[in-house]
């Protein structure tokens, strides 16, 4: 009766499983770490090439904002205005957004599909010969996403046909990491993506070729 309760504690029968039992979740945990980081820098890439993909389009398209005159609006200001001056000294700044607008932030025209969702007006990983639009890089982009900011800093002339010329900025808002695993288990479901405002300089900001413009309507669209 004494022999086989010492017999039972040096017995190393099951040590194997049980130590499996200890490390199996501990690798599980740290393959699906590496799974999700791989997965998160994906969308992380993904996003900043679909943010320069729509800096870009917007960069050669007609004003997205409804309010682009107001960048030339103090031309009036400058003293013995002629066709040639240089632009006042003032910078100057207009927003818009796709959706969700805000007192300080107006929507977008209607040409925000253009650089969403490109030449094809569809969100679609497989473009052809179609320009490819922010949304068809990474399918998760909405238009309550984007903003886009045209930003006059001396570029340009008074009198210039297309106005003065800006730098247009695309960048996001209220994007976040799409997580499979260690979100929900950690609570981590709400990681925004953050990745760095994409800036062009404007190049006459017409979508259709050779448009009609003058120095007072040159946020008139195409015809």
């Amino acid at each position: 009766m004494v022999t086989r309760p010492r017999h039972f504690c040096r017995s190393d029968s099951g040590v194997t499983l049980v130590e499996g039992l200890i490390v199996f979740p501990l690798m599980l945990t740290v393959i699906i770490t590496f799974i999700e980081f791989g997965f998160a820098m994906f969308q992380w890439e993904q996003t900043g090439r679909a943010v320069a993909v729509g800096a870009r389009l917007a960069a050669v398209s007609n004003p997205l904002v409804t309010n682009f005159s107001d960048l030339g609006a103090d031309y009036v200001n400058v003293p013995a205005q002629v066709t040639g001056d240089p632009l006042p000294d003032t910078m100057l700044r207009v927003s818009c957004t796709g959706a969700n607008a805000t007192a300080r932030l107006p929507l977008c025209n209607g040409g925000i599909d253009r650089i969403l969702r490109g030449s094809d007006g569809v969100c679609n990983a497989v473009v052809g010969t179609s320009v490819p639009g922010m949304c068809d890089l990474n399918a998760r982009i909405q238009p309550e996403n984007v903003v886009v900011t045209y930003t006059r800093d001396g570029l340009g002339y008074v009198g210039r046909d297309q106005g003065p010329i800006t730098t247009v900025t695309v960048q996001l808002r209220n994007l976040s990491f799409q997580t499979f695993f260690l979100g929900p288990l950690f609570g981590l479901t709400d990681l925004p993506i953050r990745p760095s405002p994409v800036t062009f300089t404007s190049e006459d900001l017409a979508t259709c070729a050779n448009p009609e413009r003058t120095a007072t309507s040159f946020s008139t669209p195409c015809p």
